[in-house]
């Protein structure tokens, strides 16, 4: 049954050899964000062992503030830029396709004590989650200088011969802040009490991505319910409420929804089985990208505290992939602990899969 992971998949320009992603994982190797000649090693390993879309580890675009952690990696400046050539050149040396994560984390504070970004943190209103005062709102020009950011890094990486590019608007980091109505307070144009209205924003930067893109270039966005500021929280509460939300990114130029769910197989909504991805999927007609846990026990918000994970039957996710739910699957802590996953599962050596340890977070394999 696991032929349906290796079909191959295209969307415009895009052609995957697989139905399998790397999912985007946070990794602080890139020294005052540039990455290293391991960064690329690291991902020219998971090219080579066939994983069919590589997604970078999320990267700062063009703004003071867009990251918490000075050694995760920028995508702008003439050294970043140069060091991201090399990655891309090395992934598609080994026959990979890449797309770069656009990433500005918003109103979140640093992961380091020592050390604060330059600048003001950017956020609709001044909040990190609801109620906590984070800073300050931004203004128009700020709002209309981080769409432009955006811009310009998916123009910068088409330049440089990335296959894609994926926005992150999950997980409470700035461009869901401003979808989530517990932190978005505005009544401008950029705040509402609807969720489309909400969206705006989101909808500014894929225009704005898709006018240095072009067309024919796959955009993806990474889009979830839950936020790191709180696992419970929903943005859509019912199928119309997801329509309503999804239907003006895909318009405005997003061409494959990347769904985050903590557990993949959770249903989104009472009365099916269907996942986020399915959901998606269904009431847009785009492809879609399922995440969550897929191929070990446990979950990744977990992981962090220390629990380590044995690799889990694949049977369910195929299942969902064979009847179309959705079209490509996003593979995180497997493929992290593992470069080889993607060659072990295709030619069947279940044995050989490896549980996923805490420790794999601190080093590039």
């Amino acid at each position: 049954m696991s032929d349906v992971l290796f079909q191959p998949f295209k969307i415009k320009s895009l052609t995957l050899k697989n139905r399998i992603v790397m999912a985007p994982m946070t990794r602080s190797f890139s020294p005052d964000g540039v990455p290293t000649a391991e960064v690329a090693a690291y991902y020219e390993r998971r090219a080579a062992n066939d994983v069919g879309l590589i997604v970078s580890e999320g990267t700062g675009v063009a703004r003071p503030a867009s990251l918490n952690d000075r050694n995760v990696p920028r995508f702008h400046g003439d050294k970043e830029l140069a060091a991201w050539k090399t990655v891309i050149d090395d992934v598609h040396a080994a026959g990979g396709a890449m797309a770069p994560q656009l990433w500005h984390v918003g109103a979140v504070r640093s992961r380091d004590p020592d050390w604060n970004p330059e600048g003001g943190y950017d956020s609709p209103s001044g909040f990190s989650s609801p109620g906590h005062q984070f800073g300050e709102a931004m203004s128009d020009e700020d709002v209309a200088d981080a769409v432009d950011a955006f811009g310009k890094a998916a123009g910068a990486a088409k330049a440089l011969g990335f296959d894609s590019i994926e926005l992150h608007g999950a997980h409470g980091y700035l461009i869901d802040q401003f979808f989530w109505n517990g932190v978005n307070l505005r009544t401008d144009r950029w705040g509402g009490a609807s969720l489309p209205e909400r969206s705006r924003f989101a909808a500014e930067i894929l225009k704005a991505v898709r006018r240095e893109v072009g067309d024919d270039y796959p955009v993806i966005i990474r889009l979830s319910q839950w936020k790191q500021q709180d696992f419970t929280a929903k943005l859509a509460d019912t199928p119309a409420d997801m329509e309503a939300w999804l239907q003006p990114l895909a318009d405005a130029g997003a061409d494959v929804f990347h769904c985050s769910q903590r557990r993949f197989w959770e249903p989104e909504f009472e009365g099916s089985d269907l996942n986020f991805a399915g959901w998606a999927k269904k009431l847009t007609g785009k492809p879609t990208i399922s995440v969550g846990s897929v191929g070990l026990s446990g979950e990744f918000i977990a992981a962090y505290g220390g629990e380590a994970s044995q690799p889990a039957s694949l049977d369910n996710l195929l299942e969902r992939m064979d009847r179309g739910e959705f079209d490509l699957v996003a593979v995180g802590r497997a493929l992290l602990q593992d470069p080889e996953w993607v060659v072990k599962v295709r030619d069947g050596r279940t044995s050989e899969l490896k549980s996923f340890d805490r420790s794999a977070m601190g080093v590039l394999y």
